[in-house]
This record gives C-alpha cells, structure tokens and sequence, in this order.
C-alpha cells in the first residue's frame, strides 16, 4: 500500500472508531446524546461512508469533500469542550435539550470528555486531510 492509501486508511478508521465509539455511549451505556453530541454526529457519520469509498476506489482528491464536514465538527466540539470546561462559559450555557450540553457522561483524567474524543477524531481527519490534499497536487 502507498503511503497515501495508507493515511487515507488510517483516516477511515478513525472516522469508522469514532462513529462506533459515539452509538455504543447511545446503545451500550444508554447515555442520551445531548444537542451538541448529535450535531457532532450529524457531521461524523457521513464522514466514515465519503472516506470509506475514497479508499475503495483510489481517489485520494474526493477527501476534499470531507473537510467541511470535519472542520465544522471540530468547531462545535470545540464549542462544546469550552462550556463544559470554561466556568464563565457553563454558567452561560442554556439547556439545549433534554440532556444538558453542560453535563459529563464522561470524564477521565479531568479532561478526557466525549467532545473531547470527538474534536481528537475530527482533528486527525483534518490533518491527514490536508496532508493528502496537498500531496496529490
């Protein structure tokens, strides 16, 4: 394999480990997504199909079509991380749902949360993104 096709996997996997990683909190541990969570699954899980035939096909240059995508959930996760984290921002936070956006299902290490997972996920897709778009020009 190329090392194209390598990252181009790579980066399938981590969008396939992140969209699994997301339904198993939902169906394994019955934890309700809040408003945010969903949002940023709205903008992972076609991510995992756009990548997925990229690979299959050989068409490194269709990865264009993912980064909207995950540049945008990298930015509610974002969002996300700082109303959880941020005192001021928490406090400011409205209740977007039946869930809070403000609440932890998860919480290792004082930082390690789920949006966190999700900006990691979609932060790598960005980076190996761009590092293959920039090497088929």
């Amino acid at each position: 394999m190329k090392k194209t096709q390598s990252i181009l996997f790579f980066t399938w996997v981590v969008s396939i480990i992140a969209t699994l990683g997301s339904l198993s909190f939902s169906i394994i541990n019955h934890w309700t997504p809040c408003s945010l969570c969903w949002y940023q699954r709205i903008f992972m899980y076609p991510i995992v199909f756009i990548i997925g035939i990229a690979f299959y096909k050989n068409k490194v240059r269709d990865i264009v079509y993912i980064l909207p995508l995950s540049v945008i959930g990298m930015f509610i996760s974002i969002y996300h991380i700082l109303i959880q984290k941020v005192p001021a921002m928490k406090e400011s936070a409205t209740q977007c749902g039946p869930v809070p956006c403000t609440g932890d299902y998860l919480n290792l290490f004082g930082f390690i949360t789920i949006p966190m997972l999700a900006f990691v996920a979609f932060l790598l897709i960005n980076i190996s993104a761009i590092y293959l778009l920039r090497k088929s020009n």
